[in-house]
């Protein structure tokens, strides 16, 4: 997803888009004769960089710690929900098909059908390395009004009829997976408002808002969530999904507090955050706007299952991962092996790649969903841990770039 307009430019030159001045030949002066030549320097040997690693490597069944503890039933569940999508692709379809027609769902049946269907890919660093981060995410739950007033003052915005979105993948096949997001000044085409640039649009803009929310640390970590559900004063419930976002880039607050000796490393959890703003509040706008990304959400009806990622299929607590789609297909199985948040314990399941985040970014990177409440964002707003992953694909798949030696 392209977060930051000029680097379009780039882009778009590398791409043949925009013409590249050629320099002239430079003049070479006549040599003298050898004998007044001085001697060269011995050179330094210069060791040429190392080409990055596949990001993709066969690996074997043993390879994956704990597979043969884990209870497969709910990513089973949520695999199948995923082949909506999945079987577009030719690759997908007899795994789906066959998924579709098991009709023993033990759990010793399924781990035997995952090894019988699918071929494990360790996921590999561009330097070698197959370790990298995991954090965790959670639907949270807002008090909220449909109307604006003294406690509820903070409002949620849906996507804003003046964003222009452009898909460039429609232009340039080989720049999939990035939009650009501006709008319209004069005859360009410049970004969008950036978080602190939008506060003052609020105003103007009230007619529009979906909803108002009484705190704005709340509303801020909905945004980094992606989504939430709102409880109204009448007891009902709403949920807001995940709709655009700007266009500017993620940063983060916590690291934001670090740099500036506010929080120890430690301390920047989402927790420790909220307690740093509760006892700033005349910095608290200043926190907020070291992150210019700013999110614009859609409505939902909360009955039935959890928010949707971007598959547009609902989560599965607890076996739903963000994942960055240059790198790992969406929908596809992938195996886990982590430990649980602020602790050495093994966390080692079968996942589902159904969504991503604009903070995931990263071949061996993911966001843990843990679910909705209070207890889920303590699990999420401390997860920070190392961990390893594994790609699922069904056997036979081609990797591009690559000659396939997995077993048929």
């Amino acid at each position: 997803m392209l977060r930051f307009f000029p680097a379009l430019i780039v882009l778009l030159a590398a791409a043949g888009c925009a013409p590249l001045a050629v320099a002239p030949a430079p003049t070479v002066a006549a040599c003298p004769p050898p004998a007044a030549c001085p001697a060269c320097p011995i050179c330094t040997t210069v060791e040429p960089p190392k080409p990055a690693e596949k990001p993709l490597q066969t690996a074997d069944w043993s390879e994956l710690p704990g597979w043969g503890e884990d209870d497969p039933r709910n990513a089973f569940t949520a695999f199948v929900a995923s082949c909506r999508s999945l079987e577009r692709q030719a690759h997908w379809k007899p795994v789906c098909s066959s998924a579709r027609e098991l009709n023993d769902k033990s759990a010793p049946t399924l781990r035997a059908w995952f090894e019988a269907q699918f071929q494990p890919w360790a996921l590999v660093n561009p330097d070698g390395s197959r370790n990298g981060l995991i954090t965790g995410y959670y639907e949270p739950i807002l008090k909220g009004s449909r109307q604006q007033s003294r406690g509820y003052a903070h409002p949620v915005f849906g996507p804003p009829e003046d964003m222009i979105v452009v898909e460039l993948a429609e232009l340039y096949p080989e720049l999939k997976h990035l939009r650009l997001r501006g709008r319209i000044e004069g005859r360009k085409l410049i970004p969008y408002y950036s978080r602190a640039e939008w506060t003052p649009q609020e105003s103007k803009r009230s007619p529009e808002a979906l909803l108002w929310i009484d705190d704005p640390i709340d509303l801020f970590f909905m945004q980094i969530q992606g989504s939430g559900q709102v409880q109204l004063a009448d007891g009902s419930r709403v949920r807001l999904n995940y709709a655009d976002q700007n266009g500017h880039p993620y940063r983060s607050i916590g690291r934001w507090l670090i740099e500036r000796g506010e929080l120890k490393a430690e301390q920047a959890s989402m927790q420790g955050i909220k307690t740093w703003a509760r006892a700033n509040p005349a910095r608290l706008t200043e926190l907020l706007n070291a992150n210019p990304s700013l999110v614009f959400f859609r409505e939902l009806p909360v009955e039935g299952s959890g928010p949707q990622g971007a598959m547009g299929l609902a989560l599965t607590p607890e076996r739903s991962l963000a994942v960055d789609p240059r790198h790992v297909p969406l929908g596809a199985p992938i195996w886990l092996a982590t430990t649980r948040p602020n602790s050495e314990q093994a966390l080692t399941r079968l996942m589902l790649g159904q969504d991503t985040g604009g903070a995931i970014r990263g071949v061996v990177r993911a966001d843990f969903y843990w679910g909705s409440g209070v207890e889920a964002g303590n699990q999420a707003g401390k997860m920070r841990q190392q961990g390893r992953m594994w790609v699922l694909m069904p056997r036979g798949y081609q990797v591009p770039g690559t000659a396939n030696n997995a077993p048929k």
